[in-house]
């Protein structure tokens, strides 16, 4: 058996055609975005590109066959997300807020649940999923031990409803297209104040037509100016005891998962950014000789620079597919690499974004080049999903601290 990156006639269709997309769909965003004011209207004014986006099929690859969908492995929508973010980061990060709220039921879910809630995206791709996960007081400690911390969300078995009540932030997609409620919520909860994550964290579904659903605020972000991070909260919302993935307990399971998939995703919008501040200040470079007599790419202090930034990007792009594979491979059980990824790749698309910057010199940090806005895209990539150094270096300290743990499972794959 031969390690191989040669990527198959599909792969190639698939990341092809995603080109196509972002440089005649995506292309318009940043331009259709720009001078709205408030993050709703960004929000809802990139609908259109949605529609276009369900359309193309993205909605599909994120659901089970045997429900309609396309279920494309991870690696492949690594792929597509690559050029889809390499234009903009926006439309690609709502497809990742629907995938959030839908793939738990993908894995988890039985097949009662799954053909009583997914269908619906098949249907009509322009619903919106949510994963309200976050409290308003943080998210980095969701499986505190001691249940006096963590997660305040409570659902409490009341006959055969759960009766849901508490708070989330950056719940992606949770005010829907309308502003009041998404299609259907994967909301993060405990089911006992008394006990802890290991016996109460729990994901129950929640449709958003559920009384008791209700944004009560937005939040404005620096970069990803069109993706919206509402309020959420929930007062006494009454949903089937069926409505529960697995059972209490099956949280902690759930959630780190869910947040492996994106993990290992982030990296290819980390590498898809990286590539459009490359690509920019490489043709800069090219044709901008900054009064001097030659364009500055002759000098060695800017190829060096370049030379640089493109090693980081193919690192970058590599241990991508690699999580991704390797995700796939393990039925979504193996996190470890997903979560370096998202660690390695975010921080490294920071470090390079500013020394796009640094090439391009001053003007970068005007609106005369693209540069200042794909660096704060990409500020966000160290900071949400599981901040960097809240959640995900505290996810793979928990692995490495696990007496099971074996160094060589990344490289090798030895979990098979």
């Amino acid at each position: 058996m031969s390690i191989d990156f040669d990527l198959n006639e599909q792969q190639i269709s698939l990341r092809d055609g995603a080109r196509v997309f972002g440089n005649s769909v995506l292309k318009d965003v940043r331009k259709a975005i720009a001078n709205i004011p408030t993050p709703e209207d960004r929000f809802y004014s990139i609908r259109p590109f949605y529609e276009k986006a369900v359309d193309a099929g993205f909605v599909k690859a994120l659901l089970p066959v045997d429900v309609g969908g396309t279920a494309i492995p991870t690696l492949d929508f690594a792929l597509a997300a690559e050029e889809l973010t390499a234009v903009d980061v926006n439309v690609p990060t709502a497809l990742l807020g629907t995938g959030l709220g839908v793939k738990p039921l993908s894995f988890f879910g039985t097949d009662e649940q799954k053909k009583r809630f997914l269908p619906d995206f098949v249907e009509d791709g322009t619903r919106l999923a949510a994963f309200a996960f976050t409290e308003v007081t943080g998210g980095a400690n969701f499986d505190a031990k001691d249940p006096r911390f963590g997660v305040k969300t409570f659902a409490t078995l009341e006959g055969d409803e759960w009766v849901i009540n508490g708070e989330k932030h950056y719940t992606t997609n949770g005010t829907g297209w309308d502003g009041k409620h998404c299609h259907l919520y994967a909301v993060v909860c405990r089911t006992d104040p008394s006990k802890g994550p290991d016996e109460s964290l729990a994901v129950i579904m929640v449709p958003g037509d559920t009384p008791g659903i209700s944004v009560t605020g937005i939040l404005d972000t620096a970069g990803h100016r069109a993706t919206i991070s509402p309020r959420m909260k929930f007062e006494n919302v009454r949903v089937p005891v069926g409505n529960i993935l697995g059972k209490p307990g099956d949280g902690k399971k759930i959630i780190s998962t869910n947040f492996a998939w994106t993990a290992a995703l982030i990296g290819a919008a980390c590498v898809g950014v990286m590539r459009a501040a490359y690509d920019h200040t490489l043709a800069f470079a090219r044709s901008d000789s900054r009064s001097g007599p030659h364009p500055i790419i002759e000098y060695p202090t800017v190829g060096y620079m370049l030379a640089d930034m493109k090693m980081k990007i193919e690192a970058c792009r590599y241990l991508t597919w690699k999580a991704c594979h390797q995700y796939d491979q393990s039925n979504g059980t193996e996190h470890e690499l997903a979560v370096m990824t998202k660690v390695f790749c975010s921080e490294t698309s920071v470090n390079v974004v500013y020394d796009a910057m640094r090439v391009v010199g001053v003007d970068s940090y005007t609106d005369l080049h693209p540069l200042a806005d794909l660096m704060n895209d990409a500020m966000c990539f160290p900071l949400y999903d599981g901040g960097n150094m809240g959640a995900r270096r505290r996810n793979l300290h928990e692995m490495i601290k696990d007496p099971n743990y074996s160094p060589l499972t990344a490289p090798y794959a030895t979990f098979a």
